[in-house]
């Protein structure tokens, strides 16, 4: 069985094959029961463990454990890490076991620069990204290399992490630290949101025709980053119906005020990209993407990671 080190998944997952192992996946589907979801009590906070299994018909089979730490963060550690196991389908036997971590931020953004291939607009030039953790640099590039971003905002509760991920990117793209969120909003075509937060960060008010706003960071009931007025004023996309029932706190959140229907949901990305159902309308529509993670998606990022492996590596 390989090991294959977070070093290696940056090296080998490029972004254009990662983005359409994605596609396919969503579009032809796999096996995947729900996630199985346990909080755990620790003595310095709340923290959960993921457990996601998922399979093609005959092929690959894969299962990732996930532990969120919010509380790393004191610590400078990150946030999320774990693991993923891919066996080979015929057999059940172990391929390679993967570092979780760098798969999931990869996969994660990978997700989020699909959606934004249907429902961003295609002159999308200015990215602003909400929050400055590990997914925060993955995200601008995922999404650079599906739309012509010139012009990447940062914002962040801390400014010197915002102010490193600007100068990080400065040498690609007309990179700026923002510090009020309303203004940054406006300017926007794309803003993508990466936090753990329990409160609403952006406004419905302050998005403008034409914005895709791209909801990453909240994946449980009690997190949110939206207030209702952004579910109430955008066209409605999730990743899949079943992580958004369960575990999508900007919608369950806005449902229980009584400002949001389930049913108004416009459809899932599978949907989508099969061509069962629109994306965006028109120019001037704001669309919102919220996901909460799909195994499929992982399970896909894995068998596109091990595929890429030289042979040699195997």
């Amino acid at each position: 069985m390989k090991v294959i080190s977070a070093k290696e998944v940056e090296q080998l997952l490029a972004w254009p094959g990662l983005i359409e192992r994605l596609r396919h996946t969503f579009v032809n589907g796999v096996e995947s029961p729900p996630r199985h979801h346990h909080a755990m009590h620790r003595p310095d906070g709340e923290a959960t463990m993921l457990l996601m299994p998922a399979w093609e018909a005959a092929g690959y089979i894969g299962v990732k454990m996930v532990n969120v730490f919010p509380q790393n963060a004191e610590n400078g550690l990150p946030a999320i890490s774990g693991l993923y196991l891919l066996s080979e389908g015929q057999h059940g036997q172990p391929l390679a076991c993967i570092d979780g971590s760098e798969l999931t931020r990869r996969r994660t953004a990978a997700a989020s620069a699909l959606a934004a291939q249907v429902l961003a607009r295609e002159d999308a030039e200015t990215l602003l990204v909400v929050g400055t953790g590990k997914l925060a640099p993955m995200v601008i590039e995922a999404h650079a290399s599906v739309r012509p971003i010139k012009r990447v905002l940062v914002w962040g509760r801390n400014p010197h992490k915002a102010a490193a991920i600007a100068e990080e990117y400065a040498d690609r793209f007309d990179t700026q630290v923002v510090d009020t969120l309303a203004t940054a909003v406006a300017e926007a075509d794309i803003v993508s949101c990466v936090t753990l937060s329990t409160q609403p960060i952006i406004r419905g008010e302050w998005l403008t025709p034409g914005t895709h706003l791209d909801l990453i960071g909240a994946f449980r009931p009690q997190m949110r980053e939206t207030d209702a007025e952004c579910l109430r004023r955008a066209q409605v996309f999730v990743d899949t119906y079943a992580g958004a029932q369960g575990e999508a706190g900007d919608i369950l959140q806005a449902i229980e005020a009584g400002a949001f229907q389930f049913e108004e949901i416009q459809a899932e990305l599978a949907d989508v990209l099969r061509g069962e159902k629109p994306g965006r309308t028109s120019p001037q529509a704001i669309t919102l993407f919220k996901s909460v993670g799909a195994s499929l998606e992982d399970l896909a990022a894995a068998i596109e990671l091990w595929e890429s492996l030289p042979a040699t590596l195997k």
